[in-house]
C-alpha cells in the first residue's frame, strides 16, 4: 500500500516539475517579425518590429486598420480591396499578432499606440481615419490621445465605452489561470481554438481555418499580456470619456448578435450619453466581428465617415462641434 502511494506521490511529483517547466518555457517563448501577408512588408521601430500591407493610391485619404485580440491583418481581407478603391489603406499587425514581433514584454495599450504612431511616421501619414476592432478599438484611442495629429476621426467597432470583460467562453477563461493557462497553451487542439472564436462572430459562423492559424502564431506571452493590459487601461479610464477628451469624431459600430459584449444596443447608448455627437450603428446579422461578418456595410460606412458625409446623425444625435 505505501510502495503505491510513493508511486502515485512521485508521478504528481513528476507532473508538478512538468508543467513548471512548461510554463518556464512558454512563458519565455519568443518570436521575430516575418511577412505572413501577401505584399506585406516589415516596419522596424526601437519598441519592435512590426507587419505592416499598404493598399490603395498613395494620393488617397488614409484610412489605417488595427485588428482585434488574438487577430491579424487578415481580418481586413474581405473590406480593404473596396476602402483602397479610393483610400490609402494601411493595415498594422500589433506587437504579438500576426506577422509582427512577439517579444516578452511591450504590450500596454499605450505602447502598442506608440507603436502604430511610429509606422504611420515611417509611411508619412497624417490625419487619418483610425479604424480599431475590439482591442483595436482601445489601441486607436490611445492613439488619438497621443498623437492627436496622426488622427483625424476614429471609428470604434465592437469595443465598449467603458470596461467589460465580457463573455469569453470557458477555454479562453482557463487560458488566463497561472500555469494552468501556460500548459494549456502548448497542448491546445486547433478545435478548441476554433470554439473559442466562435464567440467572435454571430452564432453558426463558420470560423476560417486562417483564423486559427493567426491564434496559434502567437506565444503564450503575447496572449496573455496583451488581454491583460488592454483590461488595465479601460480599468482606468472608459473608451467612452477618454474619446470624448480627444474631441475627435466619432463612430462606433457593433454587431446585434455580440456574443461576447452583453447588449449591444446598450452599449452603443453609452457612447452616444458620454461623447458628444458620436454616431453610432448597429449592424443586424453580424456578431463581434461585422468587419469579417458584414465588410461591404462595415466598409461603406467608414467610406462614409472618412469622406464626412454622415451628416445626419445615425441614432439622432447633434453633428460634432466644428466637424463640416
Amino acid at each position: 500500500m505505501r510502495r503505491g502511494w510513493k508511486i502515485l506521490i512521485g508521478v504528481l511529483v513528476a507532473l508538478a516539475v512538468l508543467v513548471g517547466v512548461n510554463a518556464l518555457v512558454t512563458g519565455a517563448e519568443t518570436k521575430s517579425a516575418e511577412v505572413t501577408e501577401p505584399g506585406g512588408r516589415i516596419v522596424s521601430l526601437p519598441g519592435g518590429d512590426l507587419e505592416v500591407v499598404e493598399r490603395g493610391p498613395r494620393d488617397g485619404s488614409p484610412i489605417v486598420l488595427i485588428h482585434c485580440f488574438t487577430c491579424a491583418i487578415n481580418w481586413w481581407d474581405r473590406m480593404i480591396p473596396r476602402l483602397a478603391a479610393t483610400h490609402r489603406v494601411i493595415a498594422v499587425d500589433l506587437l504579438g499578432h500576426g506577422g509582427s514581433e512577439k517579444p516578452d514584454s511591450g504590450y500596454s495599450i499605450e505602447n502598442q499606440a506608440d507603436l502604430v504612431a511610429g509606422v504611420l511616421g515611417r509611411l508619412g501619414v497624417r490625419d487619418a481615419e483610425v479604424v480599431g476592432h475590439s482591442l483595436g478599438g482601445a489601441v486607436v484611442t490611445a492613439l488619438a490621445e497621443r498623437s492627436p495629429r496622426l488622427v483625424d476621426r476614429v471609428v470604434i467597432i465592437d469595443t465598449a465605452a467603458t470596461h467589460e470583460k465580457g463573455d469569453l467562453g470557458l477555454l479562453a477563461k482557463l487560458a488566463f489561470v497561472p500555469v494552468v493557462g501556460d500548459a494549456l497553451w502548448r497542448i491546445k487542439p486547433d478545435f478548441a481554438t476554433r470554439k473559442g472564436l466562435e464567440m467572435a462572430f454571430a452564432p453558426g459562423f463558420d470560423v476560417p481555418d486562417a483564423f486559427v492559424e493567426d491564434v496559434n502564431a502567437m506565444t503564450y506571452t503575447a496572449y496573455n499580456r496583451s488581454a491583460r493590459d488592454s483590461q488595465d487601461y479601460s480599468d482606468e479610464e472608459g473608451l467612452g470619456q477618454r474619446m470624448k477628451e480627444s474631441g475627435k469624431p466619432l463612430l462606433v459600430i457593433m454587431g446585434a448578435e455580440e456574443q461576447i459584449i452583453d447588449d449591444p444596443a446598450a452599449r452603443l447608448a453609452e457612447y452616444r450619453t458620454t461623447v458628444p455627437g458620436a454616431q453610432t450603428k448597429l449592424i443586424q446579422g453580424a456578431g463581434h466581428s461585422p468587419n469579417v461578418e458584414k465588410p461591404i456595410q462595415v466598409a461603406a460606412l467608414i467610406e462614409a465617415f472618412a469622406r464626412h458625409e454622415m451628416q445626419k446623425p445615425l441614432q439622432n444625435q447633434k453633428p460634432v462641434r466644428g466637424q463640416p
